[in-house]
């Protein structure tokens, strides 16, 4: 399978996790499709990836310069495994905020916007729904 077909679907299994945690979060199949069916899968990825290509992602001043993070994600393969990483903890963030808004008491409503945002910008995503979670339940904890 090439890379860009690697990337079409992961794509898509981070897009099926979405659509269930925003529309279909009581579902009973909902937590074990996107622990296991994504999350899981996104993360076996990755590995596979990573692994793989090792000596790629850590070739020239590897990753812990600004430089060398940037030189490596001109790669293509290093680029996918970066989106494949971002697309596995921002599915495992939002499936946590909808557990987590669940076992709260938290109105779906207040966390669609949350879940938006972690889809699109992580950690934003993240902070509003601590944010939320804090002026609903009077109370700071995770």
């Amino acid at each position: 399978m090439s890379y860009d077909a690697l990337f079409q679907a992961a794509n898509g299994f981070a897009m099926l996790g979405w659509l269930l945690l925003v529309f279909l979060p009581r579902w009973q199949y909902t937590r074990r499709v996107v622990i296991f069916g994504t999350i899981f899968v996104l993360a076996a990825l990755y590995a596979v990836l990573f692994i793989g290509n090792f000596w790629t992602v850590n070739s020239g001043d590897g990753l812990m310069t600004l430089a060398g993070i940037g030189a490596a994600f001109q790669n293509p393969v290093v680029a996918l495994i970066g989106w494949v990483h971002y697309l596995a903890f921002d599915m495992f963030v939002g499936a946590w905020e909808v557990h987590d808004a669940q076992t709260n008491g938290l109105r779906h409503f207040l966390v669609v916007p949350c879940l938006i945002g972690t889809f699109m910008a992580g950690p934003v995503g993240l902070l509003l729904y601590l944010v939320i979670r804090t002026i609903q339940t009077r109370r700071i904890s995770v």
